[in-house]
Parts: structure tokens; C-alpha cells; sequence
């Protein structure tokens, strides 16, 4: 039988789905059109309402093949975690749920289908799934999320992950290193490491924080070139991972801290766990110690309760902050989380609104940014090839991929994915660089 798989989300989920991939393509056929499929399985997200509305479309525009080709449809993740009871009904085209923690369970779940009942794999999510340390990647192939750890402790008053994936777990080192050497003999050059929060990783295994150790091992991987941190809370973020990311060389200059916002006040109803003088302090540390580094943060508007004024003041602390890249996500009300509760609650307009103005303040301070980086050489990994517009893309060490920016790359040289190539910025634009290649 023929599958065809649809992974839906955050970088997180994506690792969820190369693992199920990994295992399923021992036994079936992965196909690219649904068409093509006997079972047709999604990978889906609950996270926020907009992707809870896309993995619910995505799950209505595959049930129009049961008609068809298709025999079996399959919910896997988050939206299958916290929703299977309402679907069942809603959706009776759908065949099966699997849960975050029965991802291990994804053969013996695809033999059980064909049977007249409905799968319901929904164990305990405080139960860890262990990786097989095998991924089925997909191109691109030469970066790759490494997912360190499972569910979250911080129980922040707007998010629904801990009622989804359960409690903080860390996944043990010894099996992080075997994936990482797996990816790494697949050409994997740039190594992006992932959680709910990765600044904690390993105070439940180890007893105290073990990110730094980690990271030195997985440094020693014959291959991976780059290391870079992403979703580091900035209460966490300590000497020692300080140290980490300024002495080894592997460690890209750039990290990852979602603040959420500045307002004291707005922080404490958010169950945050850190002040507005605690991420300026962090900012100037940092700053100071690692020069060069790049800081991308997030942060959310239209939080309940969020005043005229408090919004100005996250307008003010972001032209100060400087972020060199920063995302904004207007609040989104979860049920059965102790915002959803709070009053009185933003009108989605005025959400909007205050968005659209912090993406104005940062779109100005991108484009700055970006300006002193003419003229200068950095080191970049090359991501592809526009054959119609004839240049390369490439990233620099302060661009994440998917959600930075790139550099536009014009070069009568033939490079393939994952070369490093050397780039002189030669113009820029408010998020992209252009740059010529030099020996």
C-alpha cells in the first residue's frame, strides 16, 4: 500500500514526521500525490488558531479522495491530541488518531487500520517517545532541526502545549549524538536545535542544565559546520551558555529569544518568569561579550488586558532593543488555558493593528541593519538555485532559515546545497542582502 504524508506547523512537528517517515518507509511506499495513495496520513498542528483552521482544511481536502483512490485517512499530532473526541463526529472520514506520544506506534497503528473500528492511540503525553535516531529527510538536505526535548513546565497563561505534549522531557544525550551522526552522514551541515524551550534541556535527566554539554558533543560531529540555538527563554540564559556560544566556533553568533513582550505588568499575567530590566540586562550582556552575535525575538499583541499605553511601551523598548530580527503573532485565545479567561479581551482589529505598527518599527531598524553589512565579508551556506532569475540564496550566520532573511547571490561558479562559500554584501534591501562571491 501507498502512503502519502503531510507534515503541517512548527520545525518541531517537522521532526515528529521524518521520524514517522523513517519507520513507515520500511514497510510502504512514500508517494507525492494523494492521489496516488492507498492511506493518506497528517501530521497536524493545534498550536494557535490559525493552524488548527489549516490542519482542519488540509483534513477536509484529502476526506474528498475517500470517493476516490483513497481508503484510509490518519490524524497524527497535536490536532489529533487534544481534538480526537470532536472529530470523530465532525469528520467521520477520518480512520485513525494518533497522539503525540503513540508516534512510536505508527506501523502497528497502519496494520490495525484496516480493521472496522476507529484507532484511537492516544497514550499518556507525559509518556517520552524515543527516537529511533533514523529520519526520512526531505530537501533541503543540508540543515536539519534536531528536537532536544518533548512538551513544557513553564505553563505560560496563554499556551495550550503543556495540556498537548505534557511536561518538560529530555530527550537522553547519547541518543541526540547517534541522530545528529545519522544526519551528518547525510550530508547535514547545519545543525538547528529545537524544543518548547531549549535552555532547560537536561535538568530532568541530569539534574542540572546540560545544554553547554550537549552542544560541545554534538560539536565534535565530523560534518556539522554549524550549531544554532533556537527557543532559549531569557531567564535561562546563563555564563556558561554565554561562554559556549562566544568560544566555539561552531556555534553560530546568533540566538533565539522569545520575550513575548516588555510591559512588567503584562509579563506577569502572561506567567512569564522574567522582567523588563531582566531582557535589557540579558541584551546588553550579551551584546557586550559575543559583538557580533545577531538576537531574533517574538512577541505578541493584543494580549487580554494589554492598554494603549502598555502597547506603546512594547513599541519604544522594541526601537530601543534593536532586535536584528523579530516576529510578531497577534494573541490567539485557547480554550482551557487561564487567559482565554481574562478581561476584558482585544478586539482582533486592534490586534492587528498593533502588529502591523511593531513590524513597521522593526521593518526601519532591519533595513539599518542591513545597510552596515555592505562592503563587509561573512561566511555563507548556499541553500539553492533560481535557474530563472540566475542567482544563488545563501544564509550568513544571522539568518535562521524560513523565518530570517537570505542573501541573493549572482556567481559564475557551479555550487551545490550546503557549500560554503564566502560573500561580500554589496547591497541590500528592509530583510534581504545581495552579495558577490570572493576567493
Amino acid at each position: 500500500m501507498k502512503i502519502y504524508f503531510v507534515s503541517l506547523g512548527c520545525d518541531k512537528n517537522l521532526v515528529d514526521s521524518e521520524h514517522m517517515l523513517a519507520d513507515i518507509s520500511t514497510e510502504y511506499e512514500i508517494v507525492d500525490e494523494v492521489g496516488k495513495a492507498d492511506i493518506a496520513i497528517v501530521n497536524t498542528c493545534a498550536f494557535i488558531k490559525d493552524a488548527k483552521e489549516e490542519s482542519i482544511d488540509t483534513i477536509l481536502d484529502l476526506a474528498k479522495y475517500k470517493d476516490d483512490n483513497l481508503k484510509y485517512l490518519l490524524i497524527t499530532g497535536c490536532l489529533a491530541q487534544r481534538y480526537s473526541e470532536d472529530l470523530k463526529d465532525l469528520i467521520p472520514e477520518i480512520d485513525g488518531f494518533v497522539g503525540i506520544s503513540g508516534i512510536p506506534n505508527i506501523l502497528t497503528d497502519l496494520k490495525r487500520i484496516s480493521g472496522k473500528e476507529k484507532i484511537f492511540d492516544l497514550p499518556d503525553i507525559n509518556n517520552m517517545q524515543h527516537a529511533s535516531g533514523k529520519r526520512f529527510l526531505n530537501p533541503p538536505f543540508h540543515y536539519s532541526y534536531l528536537k532536544i526535548a518533548e512538551g513544557c513546565d513553564k505553563k505560560c497563561t496563554y499556551c495550550s502545549i503543556p495540556s498537548i505534549r505534557g511536561n518538560y522531557r529530555s530527550v537522553p544525550m547519547e541518543e541526540l549524538v547517534k541522530e545528529a551522526e545519522f544526519l551528518a552522514k547525510n550530508c547535514v551541515k547545519e545543525l538547528i536545535l529545537v524544543a518548547q524551550e531549549t535552555t532547560v534541556y537536561g535538568l530532568d535527566l541530569y539534574k542540572k542544565k546540560s545544554l553547554v554539554e550537549l552542544v560541545e558533543k554534538l560539536s565534535s560531529i565530523e560534518g556539522i559546520e554549524w550549531i544554532r540555538l533556537m527557543y532559549c527563554y531569557p531567564e535561562e540564559i546563563d555564563d556558561d551558555l554565554i561562554e559556549l556560544i562566544k568560544n566555539n566556533p561552531k556555534v553560530v553568533k546568533y540566538l533565539d529569544i522569545p520575550i513575548q513582550h516588555s510591559s512588567d505588568r503584562i509579563l506577569q499575567k502572561m506567567g512569564r518568569r522574567t522582567s523588563k530590566k531582566d531582557i535589557v540586562d540579558l541584551l546588553k550582556k550579551l551584546r557586550k561579550e559575543i559583538p557580533r552575535i545577531s538576537l531574533r525575538t517574538s512577541l505578541i499583541t493584543g494580549f487580554p488586558t494589554e492598554s494603549d499605553e502598555e502597547f506603546e511601551e512594547l513599541c519604544d523598548f522594541v526601537k530601543k532593543a534593536k532586535f536584528d530580527r523579530l516576529g510578531v503573532f497577534t494573541y490567539s485565545k485557547e480554550e482551557n488555558t487561564p487567559a482565554a479567561k481574562f478581561k476584558p479581551q482585544i478586539k482582533e482589529n486592534i490586534k492587528k493593528q498593533r502588529q502591523k505598527k511593531i513590524m513597521e518599527i522593526q521593518r526601519e531598524i532591519s533595513l539599518k541593519r542591513n545597510k552596515s553589512f555592505v562592503s563587509k565579508v561573512f561566511d555563507a551556506i548556499i541553500d539553492g538555485y533560481d535557474s530563472n532569475e540566475g542567482y544563488y540564496t545563501a544564509r550568513i550566520y544571522a539568518d535562521a532559515p524560513d523565518i530570517d532573511g537570505c542573501v541573493f547571490v549572482e556567481s559564475d561558479e557551479k555550487y551545490l546545497s550546503g557549500d560554503f562559500i564566502k560573500v561580500k554584501i554589496s547591497d541590500y534591501s528592509e530583510y534581504d542582502l545581495i552579495g558577490e562571491t570572493v576567493s
